[in-house]
């Protein structure tokens, strides 16, 4: 969800909740385009991050700190002068704007109580935090903007604030069927398009929940709405804003099957029903949370990228010289042909004459008459050793790939499995594993310079209320660590059939395992996997005493002669939590 207006009207009812009567103590500017005050109030701390950053404004009540330059800005001098000690006495949003403002009391240099006004506007590019006096003029803002920048507003020392109403929408709050049945009416554009261009605070995530909620496709033509549609998705619609008035928040993260944060909501959302839904506590929890989250897998996927070419690189040629190879072995099946042609010609080569082309007779192996091709210009022995030359060339070939193949199936194998660890990677320690493994494989050159990498090995380990253990490798080390270092004789092994992917084990201290344990250790095996996006994944299971090493194999490559197998449907590590409410120690 964009940071509209229900979005904001979440959080002005959050700072409004734990701020309100509270005495701001300290003022920060730690970037040219954003504030930290600290309030205190009922015997608590409170650090609010307000940023009107372009690309990112937001405003939470934040549980970390930013060091500050050693000279404040003027902006945050002229704050400390005018309100540092200020009690605030409400926060408010005008309509569903993107907008909240602070209402400061405060002594001036006289002692007479005054009042002041922070004004934060979070419209994107257009964000600023702005601070006026009693009598709505501008003292200072921390983005001045001119006429030369912005013909519908100045936003200068001196000059009176408004909020510019320059898009012409309407109050969702108290709008009456009357008013949104005229205002929809009046564009001939798709319904989704209509709800957010006319609506305060509406978004487009917002308009198409609202649509789903009423039945209606997104890009349904308003001309062609009836009344009786109109007054429908009126109703659902203000049922839909009775949530916002009535302080019926529920902020939500929704999560897609990487565990990639996707977007959030105030309200729970139908636009995400294919995603995992995590409730939060609060909206400042959730901002929090998801910009963290957001933050560490760009960082990772910026970071992964060199890796996922290389593999990918080194994956295509693997797979090229696969089908290469193979189609060459097909070709050597003509090889026992050619040694019966040549046995053939040794046989009956005396009857040929000289002028013939074709020798033809009968095959002694399958009493079947074969027509053999004969160059006349070579003896009947030349033609015979020529056959068996032919025969020659293409066992040695067949022998050369037989051996070979299995190593290339393996190269692919090894490089999907990578590609694998790639995706479930969670931190730089997985990196750092991933790339010394590619080091050691001889797909990346290790520098003279550089030293062997240091890392930590943490697979993910799941510690159940029954007593049970589960470890989940994320990379091949893991793999090979958690298989043949943690795992014990009567320990339970999990792997996709099919696919790359983790291996899990079930640590069950010589105890039976619940047959729940089954289906939960094969479904995050199954979810760990290239399959993951499968409805169903064939899992193969065995005692970890029945797993050995391929010898000279790469880590985590295992056989095993003695297995079962089941079907599986794929959930991830919070899935599982979610349903046996498990502490996990990763």
């Amino acid at each position: 969800m964009a940071f509209d207006g229900l979005t904001i009207s979440c959080i002005t009812h959050n700072l409004s909740d734990k701020l309100v009567n509270g005495r701001l103590v300290k003022i920060a500017q730690p970037e040219n385009d954003e504030l930290i005050l600290t309030i205190k109030n009922n015997k608590e701390q409170y650090r609010v991050l307000i940023s009107a950053n372009p690309s990112l404004p937001l405003i939470y009540i934040s549980n970390t700190n930013k060091p500050s330059p050693l000279t404040a800005p003027g902006f945050c001098m002229l704050l400390r002068k005018h309100i540092n000690n200020g009690r605030i006495l409400s926060i408010t949003q005008p309509s569903l704007e993107r907008i909240i403002n602070f209402e400061i009391e405060h002594l001036n240099e006289m002692g007479d109580l005054c009042r002041k006004y922070l004004i934060v506007e979070l419209m994107g590019k257009h964000s600023n935090i702005i601070f006026c006096d009693e009598n709505n003029k501008i003292i200072d803002s921390i983005k001045h903007i001119s006429f030369q920048m912005s013909s519908v507003r100045e936003v200068l020392p001196g000059r009176e604030y408004f909020v510019p109403q320059t898009m012409n929408k309407l109050n969702p709050l108290d709008i009456t069927f009357e008013d949104f049945k005229d205002i929809i009416l009046s564009k001939n554009i798709p319904l989704s398009k209509a709800l957010y261009s006319s609506l305060t605070g509406i978004s487009p995530v917002v308009s198409e929940d609202i649509l789903l909620t009423a039945g209606f496709d997104s890009n349904y033509p308003t001309n062609d709405l009836s009344e009786g549609e109109l007054y429908h998705l009126y109703k659902i619609f203000t049922n839909y804003i009775d949530n916002i008035k009535n302080r019926n928040f529920c902020p939500i993260i929704y999560y897609n099957s990487s565990k990639e944060p996707v977007d959030y909501s105030v309200v729970k959302s139908n636009v995400y029903s294919d995603c995992l839904a995590s409730p939060q506590e609060n909206i400042n929890i959730l901002l929090e949370k998801f910009y963290a989250e957001k933050n560490l897998f760009s960082r990772m996927r910026q970071r992964s990228t060199d890796l996922r070419q290389i593999v990918s690189s080194a994956l295509s040629k693997s797979i090229k010289k696969l089908d290469l190879q193979e189609k060459q072995l097909k070709d050597t099946d003509k090889r026992e042909k050619y040694k019966v042609y040549g046995e053939l010609i040794t046989t009956y080569g005396y009857s040929l004459s000289a002028e013939d082309k074709v020798l033809k007779c009968i095959n002694y192996y399958d009493n079947n008459e074969v027509s053999i091709p004969i160059d006349n210009t070579f003896t009947p022995i030349e033609n015979a050793k020529k056959y068996f030359d032919k025969y020659s060339k293409l066992k040695r070939t067949y022998e050369a790939l037989s051996e070979i193949i299995p190593e290339t199936r393996n190269e692919v194998k090894h490089l999907e499995s990578i590609s694998n660890s790639l995706d479930i990677a969670t931190n730089e320690d997985d990196l750092k594993e991933i790339k010394e493994e590619l080091i050691q494989f001889g797909y990346i050159k290790r520098k003279s310079s550089d030293k062997k990498s240091k890392f930590v090995s943490k697979p993910m380990h799941l510690q159940l209320d029954n007593g049970f253990e589960i470890y989940i490798g994320k990379n091949n080390f893991q793999n090979d660590e958690i298989t043949f270092k943690i795992a014990t004789g009567n320990d339970w092994w999990f792997h996709s059939k099919t696919f790359p992917g983790s291996h899990v084990i079930v640590k069950c201290n010589n105890n039976e395992l619940p047959d729940e344990m089954y289906e939960i250790a094969g479904s995050l095996a199954a979810f760990y996997s290239k399959g993951k996006e499968q409805e169903k994944v064939e899992i193969d299971y065995t005692q970890k005493k029945n797993l050995k090493r391929v010898a000279g194999a790469a880590p985590g490559f295992v056989i095993y002669h003695t297995n079962y197998s089941m079907m599986s449907n794929p959930k991830s590590l919070d899935e599982i939590k979610e349903l046996l409410k498990l502490t996990t120690t990763l």
